[in-house]
């Protein structure tokens, strides 16, 4: 039972690569120095030791790793942070109720003394980088076991971790990171300082954060004011610590001078931000299976977000319980979309086999690497049926919030420390959850084959009835469904008794039943293939760089901090149609619409435009004989961007903020795995209408006197 279980590398460093693919690109600052003059051509004014140093403050210390997948920047001497509305939702949640319904209302702290604390949440700081390769690989050849392998770079990997950190013995909060690029050919060590108190300051209403909700996520044009603002504090000597009423506004090193007069098109942008993955150099074999695996990922999403929208339409109270849940399940789902489409219109499938097919022809005279393209495809054969039923698993009836209530207190069981399901029982609602398990369970019948299905599920459905009698079975029966029921099975048993009742619940039985399975007969065969294609993709990258001496290969994303640089531009999405790169207070205007809660601007927006009272934010996009005076909200620009972008500082040439980062276009999805520089465009927040919405409809304008303006 599952609760018995619970170099060799000289392309690298040389120096006269050319550039990539238009604005392709993410790039390691302590590097930026390789792509200083391709940026400087294109309008930056700054030098490399701007972006990053470790001899004086730089532009680094102004960003931040924000929780665990965004980015943040520094805006004042008195640790104030920008980063997205959706960065911060969940914390923004966390303090709602219908009482202080901040998500629909928006918060702003009017002194320090009203923000608010945000336990888990940590901000950190990029310190220092380096490239330990040599170091890791110490003791390490291609002839050696995965496994011994793995084993060894462990080793070295904590010798370095362990090292780097003697530097800073006694201070507080110092980390560090030895991460892998080019599939295990480079390692780099990153070194961190953590800040655990970060307090909410501000968040606009989700009518202007969130607006146009599911609809108009990852669309443009975009009118969303996609931001939030938290303060970092310290104990009195700077220092990181816990939450405490006596900590400081954190001081920062660097903080971000903010541009009011904007920046026009075809300027020069740069995002400065924490990618989180990309996966430029797969093989076609990848690209066919998430082809194959999106629609089925897409489709089980579909359903779960139909349920929980019609129970949040109809109930204020579900609103706040589960729009954070629905906005999470709801961005993945729809760039899944997009990139399929993406995919699909670039032809990216026959790409790959094309140049697979001229990299196969190459190996004639390289021999060493000759045969990994069949040894990919054949790890990625061997794994294929067993990935498309996890999608099933972890889509499906793992996605049943009840059903990974049972995973936590398996986990909580081997572990010997129940969960805190405060917060999940806080956010529950089990009508919604009963009608999604109906959905999901039904979708993993349709689809998973018995190989991967638990020997004594058919037997559970033909005793209930089918699959809406045996979830209902499981929801009348389990004590998970309610705080109450849970704390009641709990009460007065310990140990192997409470195991034991624990056990015998009908949704840890579930639970149970599918993991053994999952552990069993899914996870083994995934994880045997993913170690021959760890070794293969080494060989296999290796050799992509051999073949193209000239191409500059960046390293994928892996959510540390990168540079990407372009410029804003519009695209043409289809034949006769282009798309400007910048909107306005008007277009959001004409999609206000009160009785749809996604459109339905506050009252205050309606009345500054209508009144035409923008103050100093008012700008004139018209002409100087016809002149046409309103705020502008977001602007197109072609950065190489992914999730955990979202955040990031987008800059001029002077390195002054003009935007906050927040979306890609749908069509852009794709860049992940392949950047096409027609399409591929960032959406940004223009931090004009940031300061305009803080000011007039938030009434928080006091902030300005901490930040620098041009």
């Amino acid at each position: 039972m599952v609760k018995k279980r619970i170099l060799l590398f000289v392309a690298l460093a040389c120096s006269t690569l050319i550039t990539a693919s238009a604005d392709e690109g993410m790039w390691l600052p302590n590097l930026i120095g390789r792509q200083i003059d391709d940026m400087k051509a294109k309008g930056f004014h700054l030098s490399a030791e701007d972006i990053y140093s470790i001899n004086q403050a730089s532009l680094k210390d102004a960003v931040v790793l924000f929780g665990r997948g965004c980015t943040g920047e520094l805006v004042s001497p008195e640790g104030l942070l920008f980063t997205n509305h959706h960065c911060g939702y969940e914390y923004i949640q966390s303090h709602s109720s219908l009482e202080h319904d901040y998500l629909t209302d928006g918060f702003w702290a009017m002194n320090r003394s009203e923000e608010l604390p945000n336990p888990g949440l940590t901000v950190s700081f990029l310190v220092c980088m380096d490239d330990v390769t040599d170091s890791v690989l110490k003791g390490v050849n291609d002839k050696m076991d995965e496994i011994k392998r793995k084993q060894k770079i462990d080793a070295n990997i904590e010798r370095v971790k362990e090292r780097a950190l003697k530097e800073y013995k006694g201070q507080k909060g110092y980390e560090a990171s030895v991460e892998s690029l080019y599939y295990g050919n480079q390692y780099f060590l990153f070194i961190f300082r953590k800040y655990s108190d970060v307090r909410l300051v501000a968040a606009p209403p989700s009518s202007i954060g969130k607006f146009g909700g599911d609809t108009d996520n990852w669309m443009w044009p975009r009118h969303t004011g996609d931001f939030s603002v938290f303060r970092i504090y310290a104990d009195p000597n700077n220092q990181p610590a816990d939450y405490s009423p006596e900590n400081v506004p954190y001081q920062p090193k660097k903080y971000f001078t903010l541009s009011t007069d904007g920046i026009g098109e075809g300027e020069f942008t740069f995002v400065y931000g924490c990618p989180g993955a990309t996966r430029e150099y797969v093989v076609s074999d990848y690209v066919d299976y998430v082809l194959e695996s999106n629609p089925n990922k897409i489709r089980m999403r579909t359903e779960r977000l139909d349920i929980m929208n019609a129970a949040m339409e109809a109930d204020p109270e579900v609103r706040i319980k589960y729009s954070s849940k629905a906005a999470y399940i709801a961005n993945a789902w729809k760039k899944w979309q997009g990139e399929s489409l993406g995919l699909e219109r670039l032809g990216t499938l026959d790409k790959k086999r094309a140049y697979e097919e001229r990299f196969e022809v190459w190996t004639a005279d390289h021999p060493e690497y000759a045969g990994v393209l069949d040894r990919l495809q054949n790890a990625y054969d061997t794994k294929r049926e067993a990935s498309i039923a996890a999608d099933f698993y972890m889509e499906g009836v793992f996605a049943i919030e009840l059903i990974q209530l049972a995973r936590d207190l398996a986990t909580g069981i081997v572990a010997g420390r129940m969960p805190d399901v405060k917060v999940f029982y806080k956010n529950y609602d089990e009508a919604i959850d009963r009608k999604v398990a109906c959905a999901l369970v039904n979708e993993f019948v349709k689809n998973v084959s018995p190989e991967f299905t638990p020997v004594d599920f058919a037997a559970e459905l033909e005793k209930f009835g089918g699959v809406d009698g045996y979830v209902d079975y499981i929801f009348d029966n389990s004590a998970f469904t309610s705080e109450a029921g849970l704390d009641n099975l709990m009460a007065g048993r310990e140990g192997k008794e409470l195991e034991e009742a624990l056990w015998n619940d009908p949704a840890m039985e579930f639970y149970g039943m599918f993991a053994d399975v999952y552990l069993d007969k899914i996870a083994p065969v995934i994880a045997a293939s993913d170690k021959v294609l760890q070794r293969e993709y080494r060989t296999y990258m290796r050799g992509q760089m051999a073949f193209e001496p000239e191409r500059n290969f960046y390293p994928d994303a892996n959510l540390t901090l990168r540079v990407a640089y372009g410029s804003v531009e519009g695209y043409e999405p289809e034949d006769g149609v282009w798309h400007k790169p910048f909107t306005t207070l008007e277009g959001i205007i004409a999609k206000d619409n009160p009785e749809i809660y996604d459109y339905d601007v506050p009252e205050a927006l309606r009345q500054c435009h209508a009144e035409k009272d923008y103050g100093r934010w008012a700008v004139n996009m018209g002409t100087e004989e016809n002149p046409v005076y309103t705020v502008p909200v977001a602007f197109l620009a072609t950065n190489h961007t992914t999730g955990g972008n979202s955040g990031s500082p987008v800059l001029n040439g002077d390195g002054e903020l003009v935007g906050i980062n927040f979306d890609r276009t749908w069509l852009s999805t794709m860049s992940d795995l392949e950047f096409d520089p027609a399409m591929c465009r960032n959406i940004s927040v223009d931090i004009r209408y940031v300061l305009f919405v803080i000011d007039r409809i938030g009434g928080a304008g006091y902030l300005f006197d901490e930040m620098s303006f041009n």
